[in-house]
């Protein structure tokens, strides 16, 4: 490809409208606008997407090995607060520099979030604190919730980064909260049955997940319909 084409490809691409409703959206966004605009100089957006691939396979190994010292549960959690520093600031970085490379940007993002997904739940799969079963369950649905995203992502020209009121800082603190619970107990009671805290939450995260996706690709397919209706 030559750089004239190179260049009608970058003039022709429309980034998406980027959606979120979650419950911190706008605190959260004031945050990282203040921080960005304070970041060293040396400091880069790839730098910080790597900082948060990083922070994310580190918790996921925090978490196989505590299950032989339950303190390395704190490191988890240290973990999880530097991947939401990574993540979630590397494209407020580019926006507030004027640096946004937006089809290369979204890529990446999107492909370090899988990795990284995988590794932190192969981590909590190794740690016995649920089974095998619910960490796989979890990392399927989290897959098909992103797949369908992707989708209308290209196809709407519409990237919705949360779920109704539930974006991935709100799942990161749930994790945090979860991590913490599991420093007292592994277990939690459930209408007079013993169970692992994380299968309990674990289950619950995996249907919620799909039932998300379900209802977005429904929701999704509907509209593009109506889009484009048959002559």
């Amino acid at each position: 490809m030559n750089t004239q084409s190179i260049r009608m490809n970058q003039t022709n691409f429309r980034s998406a409208v980027r959606v979120n409703r979650s419950l911190t959206a706008h605190p959260e966004r004031r945050a990282l606008e203040w921080m960005a605009r304070r970041a060293p100089r040396w400091l880069t957006s790839d730098q910080l997407t790597a900082l948060g691939l990083l922070a994310q396979v580190a918790a996921g190994i925090s978490f196989a090995l505590s299950r032989y010292h339950r303190y390395l549960l704190l490191l988890v959690i240290v973990c999880i607060a530097l991947n939401w520093l990574g993540d979630s600031l590397d494209g407020t970085l580019a926006r507030v520099r004027a640096q946004q490379r937006p089809r290369y940007g979204f890529y990446v993002d999107h492909v370090v979030d899988i990795f990284g997904a995988v590794a932190l739940m192969t981590g909590l799969g190794f740690s016995g604190f649920l089974h095998w079963q619910t960490a796989l369950a979890m990392l399927i649905a989290f897959l098909v919730l992103s797949a369908e995203s992707y989708l209308a992502t290209y196809t709407l020209a519409r990237f919705h980064m949360s779920q109704g009121f539930f974006g991935p800082t709100e799942i990161r603190i749930l994790l945090v909260f979860g991590t913490v619970a599991l420093m007292r107990s592994p277990y939690s009671t459930v209408f007079g049955h013993k169970m692992l805290l994380f299968d309990l939450g674990g289950t619950i995260a995996s249907v919620g997940m799909f039932v998300m996706a379900i209802v977005s690709a429904a929701h999704h397919t509907a509209e593009l319909y109506r889009q484009e209706p048959l002559p």
